[in-house]
């Protein structure tokens, strides 16, 4: 019978036969590679040294180790001394655990990069359960001492529909019927007595302030919110608003949303509507781009350490630590940023004239 023949160790063979797809046969190969290289112990004090990196400063990677592996303290250090190799089984538990691929601890260096997609195995039973876990992705970078994020913005932030409650009610309304398609919404009209979705625009506040407290980087282009313009004009047009005064408020929220960004632009910090200085205001670096539109995706350092949030179909989003990957995108966007306007404290002309052509579009909505 015709097949491959694979060595496991240097004294040992099996056949893989034909039936073995090629995926399962790089794996096989990288599970070889990696107990050769942890013979030496070089591969585990790598990877501890790369899980250690990536968390935050109060917690305790031999405590880690201990409650995982069910294991006690002198083995938990043995192992990150590299005086006990991880069995395979282990190894798995911590890579499932701290979200490590095994590419990234055989640091091979292709074109392949390992993402997370937590929308895969997530279970919302309501859209504040969604709200819930993107507030908890915002939470993840206060138990950092240094953190940042950049956003390139092909769309506003998600947050930003929530500074107000009736923009907060129409797009929440929105996702729930034009996009994740429920079907007790699917013969509703828009009326913002009926669904005000206050729980979404609670947690919505909530995000917004955990986010205000982080320094940014924004990168924004005239079309940021033409989405949800149209989407307010398709809902007008097709008769979707219980109420012409529902249309109304929501337009006018719009507006108020868009003025507030722009009262953050003028004194380059992050701040909700009706706070006062005494609060901690997070700095904003807002920059426009008139020739690229980009799309929605969030660069993050925390600790020295990178990590990226790519968006997919709307509301799903892809999570990679994957460093060639971080160190790509952060050269392109600070490529971008070097070709934009920085319209934040100073560039009072460009911040005026970009704020000016927002509104200008959304109140032609009212014609």
């Amino acid at each position: 019978m015709r097949g491959l023949w694979y060595s496991i160790h240097s004294n040992k063979t099996f056949r893989v036969h034909y039936w073995f797809s090629v995926n399962e046969i790089l794996f096989l190969r990288k599970i070889d590679y990696f107990h050769l290289r942890m013979g030496n112990n070089e591969l585990q004090q790598e990877f501890f040294n790369y899980v250690k990196s990536t968390l935050p400063a109060h917690i305790s990677l031999p405590d880690e180790l201990c409650e995982l592996l069910n294991i006690s303290a002198d083995s938990a250090y043995r192992r990150l001394r590299g005086e006990k190799s991880l069995t395979f089984s282990e190894l798995k538990i911590l890579c499932e655990k701290f979200h490590v691929s095994l590419d990234q601890v055989l640091n091979l260096q292709n074109d392949t990069v390992a993402f997370r997609a937590p929308d895969l195995t997530a279970t919302y039973q309501s859209f504040a359960d969604y709200l819930t876990n993107i507030m908890m992705g915002v939470k993840f970078f206060h138990q950092y001492k240094e953190k940042k994020i950049m956003y390139l913005c092909k769309d506003a932030p998600l947050w930003d529909f929530y500074i107000f409650p009736e923009l907060a009610a129409f797009k929440t309304f929105f996702f729930l019927r034009s996009v994740r398609n429920e079907p007790d919404y699917f013969q509703k009209k828009f009326s913002l007595k009926e669904f005000p979705f206050e729980d979404c625009f609670a947690i919505g506040q909530e995000t917004l302030r955990l986010f205000n407290e982080i320094p940014c980087e924004e990168l924004w282009n005239n079309e940021s919110w033409n989405s949800t313009i149209n989407q307010v004009a398709y809902y007008r047009e097709a008769g979707l608003f219980k109420t012409i005064n529902d249309c109304e408020l929501v337009i006018d929220s719009i507006i108020r949303s868009i003025d507030h960004l722009e009262k953050q632009a003028a004194v380059g910090q992050k701040f909700m509507p009706g706070d006062t200085e005494l609060r901690y205001r997070a700095p904003i670096q807002f920059y426009v781009n008139d020739l690229i539109i980009g799309n929605n995706t969030i660069y993050g350092e925390v600790d020295g350490n990178k990590i990226s949030w790519v968006t997919y179909s709307v509301l799903n989003i892809l999570i990679t630590k994957e460093k060639r990957f971080n160190d790509h995108i952060f050269s392109n966007f600070n490529t971008l940023k070097s070709r934009s306007a920085l319209v934040s404290g100073s560039g009072e002309r460009e911040r005026v004239k970009f704020f000016n052509s927002l509104r200008e579009k959304v109140n032609a909505l009212r014609k």
